[in-house]
């Protein structure tokens, strides 16, 4: 195996330590020596492709932005021509992923948030642009705005352990944010 696709390797797998860490332990316990513990890299190993675990949690937030932009893009090829607002159903479907992921990028976030909130300047600039592609494609970019909030507001709750709502209650309440036929008669009230 060349160096590249070793170092990827260690790559990959000091991300999805760190994922798995969070998801178990919480973002708290977190740190350099935890992840090489659980990916079985000698922390020199993990250290040399992230010396820091700031490093770890920007490459993580990178990776699980990458992964749902994948999710979003799948959507919109497979789905988006059945929407009148491709980029809002893109949107919460990809809220309601998050939930059914146990790894998601929530869990990068919640991460960030609790080691190094700066780091979340970038999300809040994609989450800017996102909104800015709902709000576009809509005559009404206000209740656009409410049906993708309400869609985060689920999965972020979830992922907290706050959300009173059952599985099938959340579907449900995904499964009528994204007919937009529910939406229709609201338009521009």
């Amino acid at each position: 195996m060349d160096n590249n696709s070793r170092s990827e390797r260690t790559r990959t797998a000091v991300i999805q330590s760190a994922l798995t860490i969070i998801a178990r332990d919480g973002p708290h316990r977190l740190t350099l020596d935890a992840i090489a513990k659980e990916s079985g890299i000698s922390k020199g190993g993990v250290m040399h492709q992230f010396p820091t675990k700031q490093a770890v949690i920007r490459a993580l937030l990178d990776h699980q932005t990458q992964h749902f932009e994948g999710i979003y893009e799948s959507f919109m090829a497979e789905q988006g021509a059945e929407h009148a607002h491709p980029q809002l159903a893109a949107r919460i479907n990809g809220a309601r992923e998050a939930i059914a992921q146990p790894n998601s990028i929530a869990l990068a976030i919640m991460a960030a948030m609790a080691q190094e909130p700066g780091l979340l300047t970038t999300q809040r600039d994609n989450d800017a642009g996102n909104l800015a592609k709902i709000r576009a494609e809509t005559d009404d970019p206000d209740l656009a705005t409410l049906r993708w909030l309400a869609a985060l507001g689920m999965t972020l709750s979830h992922m907290i352990g706050l959300s009173p709502l059952s599985d099938a209650d959340r579907d449900r309440l995904f499964a009528r944010l994204l007919d937009e036929r529910r939406w229709e008669g609201l338009a521009n009230h």
